[in-house]
C-alpha cells in the first residue's frame, strides 16, 4: 500500500503538566521533543530514521509486546483452520516465523528481517540453539573420540595378547629346548657311567678268568699268527699261533682239564691235546718232549710238556691251536686267549 488510512481517534495520553489530552493534538511528549502529532503509521513513518528525529516508541496497547500480535497469528491461523474444516477441505500446515515485537521495529535502525526460527524453538535465544549445536556437535565427536580409543584399545590389546603369546612361545621352546639338552646331557652321563661299569665289570672278569688260565709259555716271541699265508704249511694258510722259544722251555697247561692225546703225530710231531672242562680242545705241537699221559687231569699251570723242534718246522716254537667244542677246525688263539684275560 503506498499509505494508511488515518486513524479515527487518537488515544488519549498524559502530558507532562499532569493532563490528559488526544494523542498528537498540542500535548508533550515525555521526553521534551516538542507536541505530539498525530499518529498515522505509514511505511515510511515507521522506518527508523537515521540522524536527529526518530519516532519514539509507543508505551502502551498493542505496541507494548509481540504476545498479542502472537495470540492474532494464532487466532487467525485457528480460524483458517475451523474454516477449512467447515469447507471440507484437508488443513493446510503453516509454518511461521517468530515475528518481532513492534517495539523491536522501532528501536532497529535497519530494517526487520524477522527471525528464521521455526515455531518449535520459540522461547529460545540465539546463544541457547547454538550452544545446543555446539553440545551435539561435542557429544558427537565426543562418541567419536570414545570409539576411535575403545578401536585402539582393542587393537592394543591384541598387540599385547600377540606379544605375550609369542613371548610365552620362545619361552616354551627355549625351556624345551634346555630340557632336551639336560636329557641328551643325561643320557649321555648315563651311557658313559654304563660304559666305564661294563668295563670294569669285563676287568673284573677277565682278573678272574686270569686267575683260571695261563699262558702256555714263558720268554717267548710271536713268530707266525693265526690265518697267515705261506708255503710252509700244507693247507696254504697257518691254523695256529706260533711262540717262538729256546728248545726245553716248560710248556703249561692253560686251564683245567684233561689230556686226550700224547704223542706223535706227523707233520705235528710231538703233540698234547687238552680238552678243558668246557670241550675246548688246546693243541701243542712240536714239543721235543711230553710230560703227560692220556686220561690225566691237570690244573691251570701245570707243566704238560717242552718246546722242541719236531715234524715239519724251521725252528724251536711252540705251535698252539684252539678247537672250540672239539672241532676240527680252529679259531684265532690270540683272540680266545685275550677272552680269558690273558695278553699274549
Amino acid at each position: 500500500m503506498a499509505s494508511n488510512r488515518s486513524a479515527t481517534e487518537a488515544p488519549s495520553v498524559p502530558n507532562r503538566h499532569g493532563d490528559s489530552d488526544t494523542f498528537g493534538y498540542g500535548g508533550y511528549n515525555s521526553q521534551d521533543e516538542g507536541p505530539w502529532q498525530e499518529w498515522n503509521p505509514t511505511a515510511e513513518s515507521i522506518r527508523p530514521l537515521r540522524g536527529r528525529h526518530r519516532v519514539a516508541k509507543q508505551r502502551g496497547g498493542l505496541a507494548r509486546s509481540s504476545t498479542v500480535l502472537g495470540v492474532g497469528v494464532i487466532a487467525a491461523v485457528g480460524a483458517g483452520g475451523m474454516a477449512s474444516a467447515q469447507t471440507g477441505k484437508p488443513p493446510v500446515s503453516i509454518s511461521m516465523p517468530d515475528m518481532p515485537n513492534v517495539g523491536s521495529v522501532f528501536d532497529s535502525e535497519d530494517e526487520p528481517t524477522g527471525s528464521p526460527t521455526p515455531l518449535s524453538n520459540a522461547g529460545l535465544s540465539l546463544a541457547d540453539a547454538e550452544q545446543g549445536a555446539d553440545d551435539a556437535g561435542e557429544a558427537l565427536r565426543a562418541r567419536i573420540m570414545q570409539q576411535a580409543e575403545s578401536q585402539q584399545d582393542a587393537v592394543d590389546r591384541a598387540a599385547v595378547a600377540a606379544a605375550e603369546s609369542a613371548a610365552a612361545k620362545k619361552a616354551a621352546d627355549a625351556a624345551a629346548k634346555e630340557r632336551e639338552e639336560a636329557e641328551a646331557k643325561a643320557a649321555a652321563a648315563k651311557a658313559k657311567a654304563e660304559e666305564e661299569a661294563r668295563k670294569k665289570a669285563e676287568a673284573e672278569r677277565l682278573a678272574e678268568l686270569a686267575k683260571q688260565f695261563t699262558l702256555p709259555t714263558s720268554s717267548y716271541t710271536i713268530s707266525s699268527s693265526f690265518g697267515q699265508s705261506g708255503a710252509y704249511w700244507s693247507s696254504g694258510q697257518h691254523t695256529g699261533l706260533d711262540f717262538a722259544a729256546p728248545t726245553g722251555t716248560l710248556l703249561k697247561a692253560v686251564g683245567t682239564g684233561t689230556i686226550t692225546q700224547a704223542g706223535w703225530d706227523g707233520s705235528y710231531g710231538y703233540k698234547t691235546v687238552l680238552t678243558l672242562n668246557d670241550g675246548t680242545e688246546i693243541w701243542y705241537a712240536h714239543q721235543s718232549s711230553i710230560g703227560v699221559s692220556v686220561g690225566q687231569k691237570v690244573a691251570t699251570g701245570d707243566v704238560i710238556g717242552r718246546v722242541g723242534a719236531t715234524g715239519n718246522v724251521t725252528g724251536a716254537h711252540l705251535h698252539m691251536e684252539v678247537h672250540p667244542g672239539g672241532s676240527g677246525s680252529g679259531i684265532d688263539p690270540m683272540a680266545w686267549l685275550q677272552s680269558k684275560g690273558l695278553n699274549p
